[in-house]
């Protein structure tokens, strides 16, 4: 999911002009009123484009202040969890994704967003892409969140690192042609590792890429009647698959690596491939930050077992219901979701940078498909394939690709990857780690019957 996506950077990036007042429930906003509210946002490159961009060109024309706190993500996950669930609200707008919207429309803690969209002309809610709309949107068929940017998952690697060692990457690689790969082109150039694949502990980050793995080994986390799987032999050849890839051929300081981290080195040249977010691409190709802009190839995401195995995922501004400003915060989403932003990134950061994978209309500009010309396409077709009903070799009780969708889940899968990343590190055995995960599971199982 995407990816989805953390940062080191923590804390609070204040976004516009000092200005004064507030607004009833639902009411105030608009030019002029000294408005102010407060985002919470995952600390992802796109996110701190967009707190960049702010003061100059939606607080100037609305009048309305922007508080932006950025975390990294699993830091965000804990905190927007408690100031939603707890009521707390302390935020206005806050980002989450494809596996919260569901769950907490059902807890009554969002604010339905389409009717919001329907009155604003401009932002065109039809041209959001379907996989999208149906991820964010509640039992009752109504938005409950408006996306930012979405993502599948995919294969990058070094085009010149590849052409060097005389190897061609088929464009729909299996896992095992993978790990080949890897292991060639570990050391390829000094201190160049073969992949980098995340070892990060928590559901959204190691959970995401090595259940994508789970699905395509033929391992599911519960059967379609709630029997736990975690130790399953196909879980189990999945997971020890994922880790001894790391292990032998993975980047430095796995464990600790993440979203972030894979990016960093894939973009600084030190490692030759990276299986993850589609939404990673923008930052690879943006030349200003990135060593291997121009030189990254794109294959759809490792299988085995099944046809495809990409991932599907938003990050997307959700409205809490304790929020008393709707009426601005509305107005900062519409617009962080709208065609006009996206031309905005383009236009002052780069197309590549683009918050894509939202719209239909975004593979249409010219300037992106011209600075997205290698990844564009692929990422399209890998969220248009996506199918979080139907994402393995067996019938599911939930819908979702690279998570559960029950609220256990988010506590299942952290503590059951502290013990995979433990496994990574050498200090547990991936059967100790699946065997206690196996109880965890048990457990949440029984809940569902």
């Amino acid at each position: 999911m995407p990816s989805t996506r953390q940062t080191l950077i923590a804390g609070i990036a204040v976004v516009g002009v000092l200005a004064t007042g507030c607004a009833g429930a639902g009411g105030g906003g608009g030019s002029g009123t000294g408005e102010s509210i407060n985002v919470l946002m995952v600390g992802n490159p796109q996110m701190e484009d967009i707190a960049k961009l702010t003061k100059d060109t939606f607080t100037k024309d609305t009048g309305i202040k922007v508080n932006f706190t950025i975390l990294p993500e699993n830091e965000l996950r804990d905190k927007v969890t408690q100031d939603i669930a707890t009521q707390a609200g302390q935020y206005d707008v806050a980002t989450i994704g494809a596996y919260e919207v569901p769950i907490w429309n059902k807890n009554g803690w969002l604010h339905e967003l389409g009717s919001y969209a329907d009155k604003d002309s401009s932002f065109d809610k039809n041209d959001l892409l379907k996989p999208m709309v149906q991820s964010l949107s509640g039992e009752d068929g109504k938005l409950y969140a408006l996306p930012f940017y979405g993502e599948s998952s995919f294969l990058m690697y070094n085009k010149d690192v590849m052409k060097e060692k005389g190897i061609t990457v088929p464009e729909r690689p299996t896992w095992q042609q993978v790990a080949d790969i890897a292991a060639k082109v570990d050391g390829a150039r000094p201190g160049m590792k073969g992949i980098c694949l995340r070892g990060l502990p928590g559901w959204g980050e190691l959970g995401a890429p090595l259940t994508s793995v789970v699905n395509t080994f033929g391992g599911t986390w519960f059967t379609k009647d709630w029997k736990a799987q975690v130790n399953s032999p196909e879980f189990k050849k999945a997971t020890n698959f994922y880790v001894d890839l790391v292990k032998k051929h993975g980047e430095a300081g796995a464990p600790q690596a993440g979203f972030t981290e894979c990016l960093n080195a894939m973009s600084q040249g030190k490692v030759a491939m990276w299986y993850d977010a589609t939404s990673a691409a923008g930052s690879l190709e943006d030349a200003k930050s990135s060593k291997v802009a121009g030189k990254v190839g794109y294959a759809y995401a490792p299988v085995a077992e099944t046809k495809s195995s990409g991932w599907l995922w938003a990050w997307a501004w959700a409205m809490p219901k304790t929020t008393k400003k709707a009426d601005a915060a509305s107005k900062f989403m519409l617009w962080a979701s709208s065609k006009k932003y996206e031309k905005l990134v383009g236009e002052e950061l780069g197309w590549a940078r683009v918050p894509a994978g939202k719209r239909a209309s975004t593979y249409e500009i010219p300037e992106y498909k011209k600075a997205a010309s290698a990844f564009g396409d692929i990422t399209l077709k890998s969220i248009e394939q996506a199918d979080p009903t139907n994402p393995g070799v067996q019938p599911r009780p939930t819908v979702g690709i690279q998570f559960v969708a029950i609220p256990e889940f988010q506590d299942l899968g952290t503590k059951v990857t502290q013990e995979i990343s433990a496994a990574i590190a050498g200090k547990t055995s991936v059967d100790k780690a699946l065997n206690d995960g196996q109880k965890l599971a048990e457990e949440v199982a029984k809940k569902h019957k």
